[in-house]
């Protein structure tokens, strides 16, 4: 069953938990607040790599990020942006479970969570990058398994 490793908010840094806990994806997601293309490269060099442009991330190397991105994963479409409430209206839409998408991937908040509506699942695997709101460092894995998404919200640290 492949595993979709779902990162946010690195801010520059890639700590080597994160990078060892990435180590065997089938495909990466990064939900924007990179910090550099530094991190970009890296997250290259493990798996095939999904990543969209956060409010932090700017200068010339961010210009190939999209704000949004749009990808099928294992029979699953999905769609990936920084902050949701960019989404605006179409964000109630798709909560109702209209259109296509079924998993939203989200970061901003800093704040891992996994929230089923309308049966669409919106996710935010927290912050990867250094600490911040006193939440713990985490990243997210999604898996389908007999057709449905089971999310797991792994923290680097206690």
């Amino acid at each position: 069953m492949p595993v979709l490793a779902v990162v946010s908010d690195t801010h520059g840094k890639l700590y080597p938990e994160v990078v060892a806990a990435l180590a065997g994806s089938d495909l990466i997601v990064h939900a924007g607040d990179l910090g550099g293309s530094e991190v970009l490269d890296t997250l290259e060099g493990i798996a095939p790599l999904v990543a969209v442009r956060g409010n932090t991330d700017t200068g010339a190397w961010s210009l190939r990020l999209p704000p949004r991105a749009e990808f099928e994963w294992a029979g699953v479409k999905c769609l990936v942006v920084h902050n949701l409430a960019g989404l605006g209206r179409e964000r109630r839409l798709i909560a109702q479970g209209l259109g296509e998408v079924r998993v939203v991937i989200h970061g901003h908040s800093h704040r891992a969570e996994a929230v089923w509506s309308g049966g669409v699942l919106f996710f935010n695997p927290g912050s990867a990058g250094p600490r911040r709101f006193l939440l713990p460092r985490t990243i997210g894995r999604l898996r389908v398994v007999d057709g449905r998404v089971v999310t797991e919200i792994v923290e680097m640290e206690r």
